[in-house]
């Protein structure tokens, strides 16, 4: 089995009317100081943005979204903030504010491939949830099995009765008026 490491991520958040505190996740930071591994992605969702707010300036979201994978990147592009270290640049990026682009709280966890955990953070946190969501995999699983079920209980018993049948045998109901 491969090394477990300790990472840390935040869901990055843009909050178009602060005063509001309603918020789209657009991306993710992660990091592992044991792998020396930091990483931001963004996916802004344009729509669900302007779903909160018409008004926004999307091309200084933009914008502003860009430099966090810069910083997270590090080096002379990323201005004074890339000069710091790995952690302190992870810090900086994910300290509390009360601005447009926000952080989430940090959160903690254990991984084998960070990368791994990068894309499940966008599909769980970020990402629009898809039909095959896994809530709708176990609604599947659960028909499925049911299904399974009601075949071994007919193998075994014979024919169920099923809710349209007991309407039609049912002769105390009328569909006369009264």
């Amino acid at each position: 089995m491969r090394d477990q490491f300790t990472y840390d991520y935040a869901i990055i958040r843009v909050v178009p009317r602060v005063e509001r505190e309603e918020f789209v996740n657009v991306g993710v930071i992660v990091s592992c100081p044991a792998l020396k591994f930091i990483e931001a992605r963004i996916e802004l969702d344009e729509q669900r943005l302007m779903a909160l707010d018409p008004t926004v300036d999307l091309e200084s979201i933009r914008s502003h979204l860009a430099a966090i994978p810069a910083i997270c990147a590090g080096g002379e592009q990323a201005g004074p903030i890339g000069q710091l270290s790995q952690r302190e640049r992870f810090h900086w990026l994910t300290a509390p504010r009360s601005a447009t682009i926000q952080t989430s709280p940090v959160h903690t966890g254990y991984c084998q491939n960070q990368t791994a955990v990068l894309e499940h953070l966008l599909d769980t946190m970020v990402r629009p949830p898809r039909a095959e969501s896994p809530a709708a995999q176990d609604a599947t699983l659960r028909i499925a099995q049911a299904e399974e079920f009601i075949a071994v209980a007919e193998e075994k018993l014979g024919p169920l009765p099923s809710a349209a049948n007991e309407a039609d045998s049912d002769t105390s109901c009328s569909d006369s008026p009264i």
